[in-house]
């Protein structure tokens, strides 16, 4: 996929080589466009881009995903400089900021493509995950909530998106985002 390498919001680069010391976490919640807004907008992460992930079919298009065929998920990849925000902090996120009880699914859109994923890219990051998740689940458990859907996979192959989804709601301020949580608090301190 030939993407312009330049974040369209911060300028930083989406494609590596990326500076030293960056950490890279990979994130599902949804449509991938809110929840990339969500990530370029947290203080210490450094870029974000859009893609799909944790399916079948190498570099797909996003007319592929959307049938439902590959078995990607629309995911963010989010660089973060840990000195500045941590991948805990990241994890508060995404659990915050859309219903991991969903299936496939996140609100009106519905498909494979839309499930809730962790994809981790270390031994430090699942564990924080799976933390995170069961400390999650017992909040929405308290609010009435079903069982935690998303998927904890370890680093899957990362198929940029098109150029035109790259921070799409920058570009396009008034588009299209499902994107809502469940008011559940995820308890800090659990990782």
């Amino acid at each position: 996929m030939q993407i312009t390498n330049k974040h369209f919001v911060n300028g930083h680069p989406l494609l590596p080589p990326f500076p030293t010391g960056l950490e890279r976490a990979l994130f599902a919640m949804g449509c991938f466009w809110g929840a990339e807004r969500r990530f370029w907008e947290m203080p210490g992460v450094y870029s974000t881009a859009v893609g799909y992930t944790a399916g079948h079919l190498a570099d797909p298009s996003y007319e592929q995903v959307c049938r439902g065929s590959t078995g990607h998920a629309e995911a963010v990849m989010v660089l973060f400089d840990p000195t500045q925000v941590s991948y805990a902090e990241l994890l508060k996120l995404f659990w915050e900021s859309h219903d991991p009880t969903q299936g496939m699914r996140q609100g009106n859109d519905i498909g494979t493509q839309y499930r809730s994923g962790i994809y981790v890219t270390s031994a430090s990051q699942r564990q924080q995950a799976e933390a995170s998740r069961d400390a999650f689940q017992q909040a929405l458990t308290a609010r009435g909530y079903g069982p935690i859907t998303t998927e904890i996979v370890d680093d899957p192959a990362f198929y940029y998106a098109e150029e035109y989804h790259q921070q799409y709601l920058a570009k396009n301020p008034g588009g299209y985002c499902g994107l809502g949580g469940t008011g559940v608090a995820c308890p800090s301190g659990v990782v």
